[in-house]
C-alpha cells in the first residue's frame, strides 16, 4: 500500500488535451466564461461542462458568479506555479506544439503568469534585483533586504499591507521559457500591478503577452538594468 497524497487524479486531470489548453488559458489571471473556455479546449459546450466540473472538484479550479454569468478563475497562485513548472518541463524535453503560435516570441519576452510579470522581461527583473541586493535569494527562500525596501519604497510599492496579507510576500517562479526565476508572490504581483499603473507594460487584449510600452524600456533600463550594465 503506497503511503502520502495520491497525485493521480490531479495530473489525469491536467494531462487532458483539453482541460490542459483550458488551465493554460486561465493563467493570464483572468475570469473566463465556459463558453471563452470551450473554445480555448476546442471541445463542445456540453463537454466542456463536464471538464469545469471535475477540475472544479479536484480543487483547480474556482467557479465565481456575477449576476446571471459564472466565470471560471485558477483556484490560487499555486495552482499557476505547478502549471508554469510543468511547462518548462514540457519546454525542456521538447515537447513542444507542433506549428508555434504567432505570439509565442512575444510570450517568451513578457507575459503574465497569473497576476504577476514572466518571460525575459521578468526575469530581468528579478536578476537585477537580487544582484544589486534588493533581494536576498538562499535556496528557494527569498526576500527583500533593507536595501530593497527603500528601492521599493521609491517605486511607490508599499510593502506594509503586503506584509499583513496571508499570501507569502515573495516566491521565486522558475520561468518556463527563460529556464531561471522570476518574482512572484504578494511581492511579484504588486511590482506588475505598478508597473502597469505606470504605464511601462500593457496587456495585450485577449492574450497572455505583455507589451513594454516606449516609456517602459526607459523606465527597466533605469530602475532593473540587467547585469554587467
Amino acid at each position: 500500500m503506497r503511503h502520502g497524497p495520491d497525485i493521480t487524479r490531479i495530473a489525469a486531470l491536467i494531462g487532458e488535451p483539453a482541460r490542459a489548453n483550458m488551465l493554460q488559458a486561465l493563467m493570464g489571471g483572468q475570469a473566463l466564461s465556459a463558453g471563452e473556455l470551450a473554445v480555448e479546449g476546442g471541445v463542445s459546450p456540453a463537454t466542456t461542462s463536464g471538464h469545469l466540473r471535475q477540475m472544479a472538484e479536484a480543487g483547480l479550479i474556482v467557479p465565481r458568479q456575477q449576476g446571471r454569468h459564472r466565470y471560471y478563475t485558477l483556484a490560487g497562485p499555486e495552482i499557476a506555479q505547478v502549471l508554469e513548472t510543468l511547462i518548462g518541463l514540457a519546454e525542456a524535453q521538447g515537447h513542444r506544439r507542433t506549428r508555434p503560435g504567432p505570439r509565442d516570441a512575444a510570450l517568451r519576452r513578457a507575459r503574465v503568469c497569473y497576476d504577476h510579470l514572466a518571460g525575459a522581461v521578468g526575469v530581468q527583473v528579478f536578476q537585477s534585483m537580487t544582484g544589486r541586493g534588493f533581494l536576498h535569494l538562499s535556496g528557494d527562500t527569498v526576500a527583500p533586504t533593507d536595501a530593497g525596501v527603500v528601492f521599493l519604497d521609491g517605486l511607490g510599492v508599499d510593502l506594509a499591507p503586503l506584509r499583513a496579507g496571508r499570501r507569502p510576500l515573495c516566491r521565486i517562479c522558475l520561468d518556463w521559457s527563460e529556464r531561471r526565476n522570476h518574482l512572484a508572490g504578494a511581492l511579484g504581483a504588486a511590482l506588475f500591478d505598478r508597473m502597469q499603473g505606470q504605464g511601462w507594460l500593457r496587456r495585450a487584449q485577449g492574450s497572455r503577452v505583455v507589451d513594454v510600452t516606449s516609456a517602459g524600456a526607459a523606465a527597466l533600463a533605469r530602475f532593473f538594468p540587467e547585469a554587467g550594465r
